[in-house]
């Protein structure tokens, strides 16, 4: 469970497991991001997966001390990395730290925040960064409250698939196919 007075913004069941059935092929030996992470229950379910290594990032300080009970009282230190402080800001530095791609990055902004974005902000901050990392066949999943639109595209990622569950709406994102004449 989240601390009380943070603004996790849990996911259902129901909405977890269809999206970890469409992602089960991509998750074995994976490097996953967890951005926004909350606790972290994206990246943990990601790893129950088979993925490799998660890195987790989130700027709630009692929130990140959630997270990293979480990882201890799962064994998962060895499998994580926890990405303190504001995403916007640390992106580009932490992704440049990267020694692998990046199979799949999970992008769950607070729904507040996403009402209020510059997208052209934040496609160069937090979407660039990931994008520069990504693996050939990787995805970029965003989850976004249900009265905010899916992009088409975030720079060179192009919406490959939308869900809606509920009052949310989920976008898998890969690269921009290149069409040749």
């Amino acid at each position: 469970m989240p601390p009380p007075g943070t603004q996790t913004r849990p996911i259902t069941g129901f909405a977890k497991k269809s999206i970890f059935g469409i992602l089960a092929p991509y998750l074995e030996d994976s490097v996953v991001l967890d951005i926004y992470s909350g606790t972290g229950t994206l990246g943990f379910e990601a790893l129950s997966y088979g993925a490799d290594f998660v890195c987790f990032a989130e700027c709630n300080r009692r929130v990140i001390e959630r997270l990293r009970r979480n990882i201890e009282e799962l064994n998962a230190a060895e499998q994580t990395k926890v990405w303190a402080g504001n995403v916007e800001s640390k992106m580009t530095a932490w992704t440049e730290n990267l020694e692998r791609a990046v199979d799949i990055a999970f992008v769950d902004p607070p729904f507040p925040d996403t009402r209020k974005w510059d997208w052209d902000k934040i496609t160069d901050k937090v979407f660039r960064p990931i994008t520069e990392k990504l693996a050939a066949d990787g995805l970029v999943v965003l989850r976004l409250p249900g009265n905010v639109p899916l992009p088409e595209t975030i720079g060179t990622l192009e919406l490959h698939r939308e869900k809606k569950y509920g009052d949310m709406l989920v976008g898998f994102y890969g690269r921009v196919e290149d069409v040749e004449n």
